[in-house]
């Protein structure tokens, strides 16, 4: 008999992360109605063993896992599970009762590590600022000699599966690729092409561009401080398709009114900025609407990768991508 399954998200989604095609195959594998989608888990059947979950799914707290008692796994089709997983659980009832979990973060990271990828690439050309020139003169504009991607130095803040995605796309590149993580080994970023550093101080001094891919935790808030940013030599870029959180935002503003770095930003505090915040009118701002994440299309991969781990779960083998109690101490 297939397992009783259902959606649980921002009703909508499912159609977004499931075409017809990974609906039928979905249907092949576990007793799903598709047009079923909950927003509170006491809406789901008593007999639940998978739930499929995306963006605003409800909370899997203590009080729904007591209502769910053959709940035996989850699959997220989304990134981070945190806003699903409460805290508490993550040493107690859900993990004891081995619930598993799943996440398609590694699909999430994949146009992430893309953007960011891009972001470097026209940041070393100055493309941004250039453009902003030439539109705004109408005429020939003086591209000077410092720009170019030939012999840049890369720093990249978190070896996360976003940050060593993007380590790996810088390859094929003439870049020099530095690294600050904690959890990583010196052997394991050189398997990625990068050189660790253990002070972030130190890798801001060395980078032209300092990209962040730290997750959101209580160890990273702040990590970027005015000491890391003083550090930066004059025109560095620093590009954040992170979280707010782990950049001093009030001491990158006063850099960035200075005129003395560039910045990318993906994600802001608050998103989005309140009208008349400094940050909009700065000529050495690029900013967008937390675009680098998983939009349009993109989407669909996800909802590739949670239909495969649907299979692993009907199956009895293990999912591929799973969430661990120890991950929730440093995953994003």
């Amino acid at each position: 008999m297939a397992p009783k399954a259902v959606f649980a998200m921002n009703p909508g989604l499912e159609r977004r992360f499931f075409d017809t095609d990974r609906l039928r195959r979905l249907s092949e594998l576990v007793d799903l109605d598709p047009e079923l989608v909950i927003r509170d888990w006491r809406d789901a059947p008593e007999d639940l063993e998978l739930a499929i979950t995306g963006w605003g799914a409800p909370k899997l707290d203590s009080a729904a896992l007591t209502g769910l008692p053959k709940l035996r796994g989850v699959i997220h089709a989304a990134g981070s599970v945190r806003s699903m997983l409460p805290s508490e659980l993550y040493d107690t009832e859900g993990w004891q009762r081995d619930l598993q979990v799943s996440s398609a973060a590694h699909a999430n990271a994949l146009p992430v590590a893309e953007f960011t990828l891009a972001t470097i690439l026209f940041a070393g050309k100055d493309v941004i600022w250039i453009s902003r020139a030439f539109t705004a003169t109408e005429a020939p504009v003086d591209k000077g000699f410092a720009i170019g991607n030939y012999g840049r130095t890369i720093g990249i803040v978190g070896a996360s599966m976003v940050g060593a995605r993007v380590i790996e796309l810088l390859r094929p590149f003439d870049f020099t690729v530095l690294v600050y993580d904690p959890y990583l080994s010196a052997e394991r970023a050189t398997e990625l092409g990068a050189t660790k550093v253990d002070e972030l101080v130190d890798l801001a001094r060395a980078s032209d561009v300092l990209s962040l891919h730290a997750p959101s935790i209580p160890a990273t808030n702040g990590m970027i401080s005015a000491e890391v940013l003083a550090a930066l030599p004059d025109g560095a870029t620093v590009i954040n398709t992170a979280r707010p959180s782990v950049i001093d935002q009030d001491a990158l503003t006063a850099e960035l009114i200075k005129g003395r770095l560039r910045a990318f930003l993906d994600v802001t505090s608050p998103e989005p900025l309140p009208p008349g915040h400094p940050l909009w009118g700065l000529p050495n701002v690029f900013i967008t609407p937390h675009l680098a994440g998983s939009a349009g299309n993109e989407v669909g991969r996800m909802g590739q990768a949670a239909v495969e781990e649907v299979a692993r779960f009907v199956a009895g083998t293990p999912f591929a991508h799973r969430v661990t109690a120890a991950d929730m101490t440093r995953l994003a």
